[in-house]
Order: structure tokens, then sequence, then C-alpha cells
């Protein structure tokens, strides 16, 4: 969710005896608490804005998000605005959620990974295809992913904001890519059926079957085919953890697995 800190608590349902709003005047990050045996609290702190997601009863799931201070958004603090800033907040929380659900339940058909790199047409503009090999595209992916899911967005990204995203990822200068190149890209995707315009401005937003396709292609490469690859280079053991997951565990089978199989294809001795 390109969060700068992810903070995790779990059993503590007492409040600290000691502030630490000198320290930290800005809360960015993920909190997970559990304040009595059957409740669990899933917030997502975004400076002066908190998504909270919580069980309510056996069978019920609530969601909100919760603005602690609108004037730091500069959406107005008076009756007459009230409706409004619902409004906002009812878009940010479902943009929130098909985000979050795309990259929960990610999903890729079977022609889409032959497709990508194919040109393709956007408008009346033939633009190339979509290789994830590449760093620029994964990066774009990403920042993609990123905006997507920035409640500090409601109106969708901008070239702008895409070309700054990707920067701080890679660390490039402005004169490496900028607003054109990140408006190529977004061309690219959108001939996919990735991003979509918004109206006749130049704002863009994420449809859910576009982050579905880009959740599904960055986390297969980079947390499954990379760490199999790497797996495949190094035949000895490594050390265990001490308290496995159960994503350990799977890497485990998957590795002996793999192990096998390149040995009957003839790739390792």
């Amino acid at each position: 969710m390109d969060l700068d800190r992810i903070k995790t608590i779990f059993g503590d349902k007492n409040r600290p005896h000691y502030d630490k709003r000198k320290k930290n005047p800005t809360r960015w990050g993920v909190v997970v608490e559990t304040p009595t045996y059957d409740l669990t609290v899933f917030k997502v702190h975004y400076g002066k804005m908190t998504l909270k997601i919580y069980t309510k009863g056996a069978r019920v799931l609530r969601v909100e998000v919760i603005v602690h201070n609108t004037k730091a958004y500069r959406w107005g603090r008076s009756l007459p605005c009230f409706g409004e800033i619902v409004t906002r907040l009812r878009g940010i929380l479902e943009r929130f959620l098909n985000a979050v659900g795309c990259l929960g339940a990610s999903f890729v058909s079977d022609d889409t990974l032959e497709n990508l790199p194919l040109p393709a047409q956007a408008g009346q503009t033939k633009v190339g295809g979509i290789d994830f090999n590449q760093p620029r595209m994964r990066h774009v992916a990403e920042a993609v992913l990123a905006l997507s899911t920035s409640p500090t967005s409601p109106a969708g990204f901008t070239a702008s904001d895409l070309a700054q995203k990707v920067r701080k990822t890679n660390g490039e200068a402005e004169a490496d890519y900028g607003p054109r190149r990140a408006a190529y890209d977004i061309k690219k995707r959108r001939a996919k059926g990735m991003p979509c315009k918004i109206g006749a401005s130049r704002r863009y937003e994420s449809v859910p079957a576009g982050l579905r396709a880009m959740a599904a292609l960055l986390i297969l490469r980079e947390k499954v085919i990379r760490p199999l690859l790497a797996a495949s280079q190094r035949p000895e053991s490594t050390p265990k953890p001490n308290h496995p997951t159960a994503v350990d565990h799977h890497y485990a089978h998957l590795r002996a697995g793999m192990r096998d199989l390149f040995t009957a294809l003839g790739m390792v001795a």
C-alpha cells in the first residue's frame, strides 16, 4: 500500500501513559489491534484520515472511514459542507475496498499474459505492449497500485502524480522520467483496459480488472517466481526459521517439488 511505516500491536487494549503526538505529529501506517478475544480491528492511518475495518458480531464485517480534521483537506468545516464531505468519504471508501479486493483476490485470464507484450490501440494511436520483465514497467505498475489506494487522490491521478511516484520508487531524476513518459505509460495501460480516463479531464482511475491483473503479475513475479529461481540455485538447505509460518511451509514444499521437477527435466545435476 506504499506506506512508509508498518506497526502491529496485538493484545494492547490500554492507552499508553505517555503522549506520542509530539514525536509523531502525523500518523502513517497500518495498525492491527485485538482489544478483546473475538474482536480484531484493522486500521490504516493516512495522516488525518483513518480507514477502519473491524468485526461486529460473528458474521458482520464493518468498514469505516474517519476524518479527524477536515481542515487538513480543505473540504470546509461548516454544516452545509457535511453532505459533500460524506460523498467524498464514500468514494474514498469504495475505491479502497475495490483496491483491497483486487490485491487479495487477484486473477489473470488465460490470454492476459500473452497479450500484454503485444502492441495495442489507444484511440487513434498505436502504442507498444507492456513487458513486466522491464524494471520501468514494474515500477509503473507499483505506482498505479499505490495511487489507487491513496485516499488523498479522490479524483484519480494525473501523469505528474504517476511520474512523481515512480521517481520516488527508483530514485531517478525528473529529466529521466517526467510527466510525458508517464503519460505514454498510462496510454499503454489504457490500451489494455487497465486504467480509464475520468470524463474529459486529464485524470485517470484504475478499474478493478486492471488492478487484479497488475497485482497478480507483480505478486507472482516477486513472491513466487523469484524465490523459486533463487532456491533452485542453492541445493544446500538453508537454516530453517525457529517459528515457521504457513508461508514458510508452502515455500519449503514448493522448493522440494521444483527441485525434483528441475532434476527430471535435466536442468540440474
